[in-house]
């Protein structure tokens, strides 16, 4: 059915197909390109490994910073302390103690080097203990404050300037406008423990006021008599209202007279923070 040539033809193509067959076989095609790439694989398959690798740190419990202060038993146990020695640091605490350095910290709770090495990078100590300030060197114009003067080297408070008052430690402009205008509005100063009524003033302030100024040229008051007083006379004194002045009147009634302050004080509702103030108003006979 094929003619010479056409069967000349398919016994080459046989014959090609089988040479090509034997040469893939036996013939060795590798070069130098095949080697490089080896190096590449290795190299990806390391860069593999180290994604792997940063994936199990990941995994793992992270350690943020911590008071040792304050180590639990699951904290203590999560970190590779002992039962002993997480035992040890909760009865130095029990005893009401601190931790203040990592050296304290091994002493204490008798840890290994290597975990002490391990955790103390991590130990977060309150800045006062880390950086503590230094004590402050006062100077001799703060300490003259500190020394009594006598009535006569003070200077009268209803007569002070706001100048003359912001020479005081504590007292600048406001405080100093504050203390005048009160004194404007109140008549003027009838005792020193009327300085407790000016806002802003700290205790401390106030005595700083006291050491320097005091109350000269009070104003002569009409003190009230609290045994024989009307409603409408008591609550004319500043800090009682109707309902303090009605209670007065019916404590007085059953105790038959107010002895003393400290029975006074004792009504229901009495201002007792206010008390040194009231008293300047009051008399009991």
């Amino acid at each position: 059915m094929f003619t010479k040539q056409q069967r000349s033809g398919i016994f080459l193509l046989l014959l090609l197909i089988l040479i090509f067959q034997c040469a893939y076989f036996f013939i060795d095609f590798s070069s130098d390109d095949y080697e490089i790439e080896t190096l590449k694989l290795a190299n990806f398959e390391a860069e593999v490994d180290s994604l792997k690798q940063l994936v199990l740190i990941e995994r793992n419990p992270k350690i943020y910073p911590f008071n040792p202060n304050y180590i639990t038993d699951y904290k203590g146990y999560t970190l590779g302390m002992s039962n002993a020695e997480i035992d040890r640091l909760h009865a130095f605490r029990k005893m009401n103690k601190w931790v203040n350095s990592a050296g304290e910290f091994q002493n204490i709770t008798k840890v290994s080097d290597s975990l002490l090495t391990q955790i103390s990078p991590y130990f977060k100590f309150p800045d006062w203990v880390t950086n503590p300030k230094p004590k402050r060197s006062y100077n001799l114009s703060y300490s003259n404050y500190k020394k009594t003067k006598t009535f006569s080297q003070k200077q009268d408070l209803n007569t002070a300037s706001a100048a003359q008052l912001k020479r005081v430690y504590g007292i600048g402009d406001k405080l100093s406008e504050r203390i005048v205008n009160y004194r404007t509005k109140s008549g003027g100063f009838i005792a020193d423990v009327q300085l407790q009524d000016v806002y802003g003033l700290s205790p401390e302030v106030i005595e700083r006021v006291l050491n320097e100024f005091t109350v000269k040229s009070a104003k002569p008051i009409t003190k009230i008599n609290v045994n024989t007083a009307t409603l409408d006379e008591l609550v004319r004194i500043k800090y009682i209202d109707y309902e303090i002045a009605h209670h007065i009147i019916e404590q007085r009634t059953l105790r038959e007279g107010f002895t003393s302050f400290d029975e006074l004080m004792k009504v229901k509702g009495f201002p007792i923070k206010k008390s040194e103030i009231i008293k300047l108003y009051l008399t009991f006979n």
